[in-house]
């Protein structure tokens, strides 16, 4: 039995203690993984996938996140969450993520109290742990459980998993809130962040699917792959004409190319140790 086929029974194994349970479901890889296998070893009459719709996720993603949830079987709940309304996370601080998952995952209780479901299960993977990850504390607080960390799977090991089982979106472009877009500190609203999904939205209908507008005032810093870097100039005045006319003055490109959370390059350690501590 090779590492993936251990992790695989490690995770069936560790799924198989629970009689129901309730998938926070996002549509990404990693909650695929953990939906498919909780239906494998519970049954889709003991499972329940969640997919939430707020103003700092593109409905896209909802819908296709409900539909894919289906195609596996899965008896789907719809929630939503007015993430502004928390002062926190309006201010995009850089504890917000704590207090966007503690929303997050209360909501998760709730429905798997009305539902009398024995646990939440979430898609955390093992590479969660090596970033400022707030939101972390927050699931431990409210006893969300992640049986891919218990079952070690890294990223790597994710997509071996669903290219093993058929899953189609093995490759998905990870997503993630659109307040990532934002400088911390920096106050959003429904406007300034309808203009970043516009904006990205524009990006991949000219082929970028891997993109990040990042809003500096009224500056947008596009981050595209290194290697989609001269496909992106050759569309510049385009580019910069559109996002213009979605409310940006000026359009600049980031040379270093795109980093999954790039933000979190701006906090120092000694604001990290003070979030760390507030929310401790």
């Amino acid at each position: 039995m090779d590492m993936i086929e251990n992790k695989e029974q490690t995770l069936h194994e560790f799924l198989s203690h629970y009689q129901s349970a309730l998938v926070a479901f996002s549509g990404g890889i990693d909650s695929t993984v953990v939906l498919k296998e909780a239906l494998n070893t519970l049954g889709t009459t003991n499972v329940k996938a969640v997919v939430v719709n707020s103003e700092l996720f593109t409905n896209e993603e909802f819908e296709k996140a409900i539909s894919f949830a289906k195609a596996l079987g899965a008896d789907v709940i719809t929630s939503e969450l007015d993430y502004l309304s928390d002062e926190h996370i309006k201010n995009n601080t850089p504890d917000s993520w704590y207090f966007a998952k503690k929303m997050f995952y209360s909501r998760m209780n709730e429905l798997s109290d009305n539902y009398e479901l024995d646990v939440v299960l979430d898609g955390m993977i093992m590479d969660d742990l090596k970033d400022y990850r707030p939101g972390l504390k927050a699931k431990d607080e409210a006893g969300a459980v992640s049986p891919l960390q218990q079952a070690n799977y890294f990223k790597v090991d994710v997509r071996e998993y669903a290219k093993n089982h058929g899953l189609t979106n093995w490759n998905k472009i990870p997503s993630c809130s659109v307040s990532s877009r934002f400088p911390y500190n920096t106050p959003l609203t429904k406007d300034l962040i309808a203009r970043v999904i516009k904006s990205e939205s524009y990006l991949r209908s000219l082929g970028f699917p891997v993109v990040r507008v990042r809003s500096h005032g009224n500056l947008a810093r596009i981050e595209v792959p290194l290697d989609r870097m001269l496909d992106l100039e050759n569309k510049a005045l385009e580019i910069n004409e559109e996002l213009k006319k979605l409310g940006f003055e000026f359009v600049t490109t980031d040379l270093g190319g795109f980093v999954s959370g790039h933000m979190n390059e701006t906090l120092s350690k000694k604001t990290l140790s003070e979030y760390t501590n507030k929310t401790n």
